[in-house]
């Protein structure tokens, strides 16, 4: 078994290696007849981020425009959701093996083939016949834009110096938190002003400009150029076995959360099956990983650092913060508040454009406070601002939605750049693959495990607040018998001359009241768990080691 220490960068073995770098990147230059362009880190960090922003997107503009998907494509709505779902499996699948492939084939041949396939495969989304075929490209859609966000953050770990890092996390963390945010409004404004192909070909030109300035300006760094000679000279072994086990488990599990309120969860054979494929296919692709020389997935990164580790359960929480709250807020006002698709995406812009504002602030302070700190002070702000919107209302004013997703979105901001910081503080640098490969793992089920725990506990607790509620509106419940004589009056007021049709409007207005009094019951329940569930990680993160500021990572 390999252990952390083989990887530590004041080993002899890695001074030795750092001379054959500097040697290697030499020779690849001279070999090349030019020395290296001096390229602005900046310039990189807003090239990369393009992509990325591009495929974050992906991942939320879709799912406004399945209904329209359905008609389009002569299918139900259930036939077209696996639009979705196939895209987030994919991605799954593909995320573990990104870090190993980014090294073997080079990180800059691997980004901008990933930008490619995922150009073109939008471009036949767009054009695509019928449901199966679109299917098809969605897969593959997934697959190449699973492998953008990890080769980004691993490109501006390497190119900028520990004390900017922080400051190029920010510009990272704008576009994680930014997308979803806008994506669920920008697909419902393409999809009703235009055709829901639209919300794949818009892809096409960001991915053109994309693939042109990335051949401009990512360049692989010279420690990645002789990793990747290494690992080539040293006879490559690919870890089929290990990236099966995975794929399957991932892929499956992926399958359980999208899929598994809306079969009743373990009520479906096919759920059950699932999950059991899913649960051997991760517990024994994890032991494998952890034995094998050449794991497509470094898992000893998790157990030997126990920062990188908590990094992770940290960066698992946030995915399920963010994406459980983005979806939460949009059906609220929608579905309560009667708003439009626009006009709740409205609520969610503002919080975004806060978030924008607020990461270079973030980025400046990881100069001067320890990351670990400012991370406690993040989830401390999540929790406090998700608990305060356990005080919502069915009167709640636009106003004071817009202030509630700025004060919620305000602790992300210091929780993104922070705990990114945090994690590559004690790698060594020729890690950074692996690292980001995991780490993006680890934000996307923790997302995809916030969707589906958000719509779960919603249809639950709406279930149950609402046979609570309906068991007091009774004959004997003076309170109830004076609401129901009330409406029958207003409703006689209204046209409503005949008794019978009157108190059948009277009952119904009453019914469709208590639904509205159970599902805002069921919002303040989530909100409430989302809420404790944040507060309850703040205790772990002081197990993480304090990095000193503006020296984010050893070895760098």
């Amino acid at each position: 078994m390999r252990r952390i220490s083989d990887f530590r960068p004041d080993f002899p073995e890695f001074l030795a290696q750092k001379e054959t770098v500097t040697a290697l990147a030499a020779t690849n230059e001279i070999d090349q007849g030019r020395e290296r362009p001096a390229i602005n880190p900046w310039a990189v960090a807003v090239v990369v981020s393009i992509a990325t922003f591009m495929e974050v997107l992906d991942t939320s503009i879709a799912n406004v425009a399945v209904p329209h998907i359905a008609g389009g494509t002569a299918s139900t709505i259930d036939e077209a959701t696996w639009v979705l779902t196939s895209y987030l499996v994919a991605n799954a699948v593909i995320l573990p093996a990104s870090g190993w492939l980014a090294t073997v084939i080079g990180r800059k041949r691997f980004y901008m083939s990933c930008v490619a396939i995922f150009t073109i495969s939008s471009f036949l989304c767009g054009i695509a016949p019928n449901l199966q075929t679109l299917i098809f490209f969605r897969i593959l859609q997934g697959m190449s834009g699973g492998g953008l966000a990890p080769s980004e953050q691993s490109i501006l770990a390497d190119t900028f110096e520990p004390k900017k890092r922080g400051m190029a996390f920010a510009l990272y963390g704008i576009v994680v938190v930014a997308a979803p945010a806008i994506g669920p409004t920008l697909g419902g404004w393409i999809t009703d002003n235009f055709s829901w192909r639209w919300i794949f070909f818009i892809n096409v030109p960001v991915g053109i400009l994309s693939l042109f300035l990335s051949e401009i300006f990512v360049h692989d760094s010279p420690r990645q150029i002789a990793e990747r000679k290494r690992r080539l000279d040293e006879g490559l072994k690919i870890d089929y076995f290990g990236f099966g086990l995975l794929a399957l488990g991932l892929g499956c599990m992926q399958v359980v959360l999208d899929k598994g309120q809306e079969d009743d969860w373990f009520s479906s054979n096919f759920i059950v099956a699932m999950t059991v494929i899913a649960a051997l296919g991760l517990i024994c692709g994890v032991i494998w990983e952890l034995w094998v020389d050449q794991p497509v997935l470094d898992i000893q990164l998790l157990v030997h650092d126990r920062t990188f580790a908590i990094a992770n359960w940290i960066m698992f929480i946030i995915g399920i913060v963010l994406f459980g709250t983005t979806i939460l807020l949009p059906l609220f006002t929608q579905t309560l508040l009667g708003y439009t698709a626009e006009r709740s995406g409205e609520v969610l812009t503002p919080g975004g454009l806060a978030v924008m504002g607020m990461m270079p602030f973030v980025g400046f302070l990881l100069g001067k406070v320890p990351a670990r700190n400012m991370v406690i002070i993040g989830m401390l702000i999540s929790s406090i601002a998700i608990y305060h919107m356990t005080s919502f209302d069915l009167n709640i004013s636009f106003r004071s939605l817009v202030w509630a997703r700025i004060f919620q979105a305000s602790g992300l901001a210091f929780l993104f750049v922070p705990i990114n910081v945090a994690a590559y503080a004690s790698l060594p640098p020729e890690k950074s693959n692996d690292a980001s490969a995991m780490m993006n793992l680890s934000r996307n089920i923790g997302g995809s495990v916030g969707i589906s725990v958000v719509n779960t506990l919603l249809w639950r607790r709406g279930q149950y607040h609402q046979s609570v509620l309906g068991g007091h509106v009774t004959p004997f419940n003076s309170i109830a018998q004076r609401m129901l004589h009330g409406t029958m009056s207003v409703v006689s007021g209204h046209g409503g001359s005949f008794p019978s049709y009157a108190l059948l409007q009277s009952q119904r207005m009453v019914y469709r009241t208590v639904q509205r009094q159970a599902q805002m019951l069921a919002y303040i329940d989530v909100f409430w768990v989302l809420a404790v569930f944040c507060a309850a990680m703040i205790p772990m993160l002081f197990l993480m080691k304090k990095n000193k500021p503006g020296a984010a990572a050893g070895g760098h």
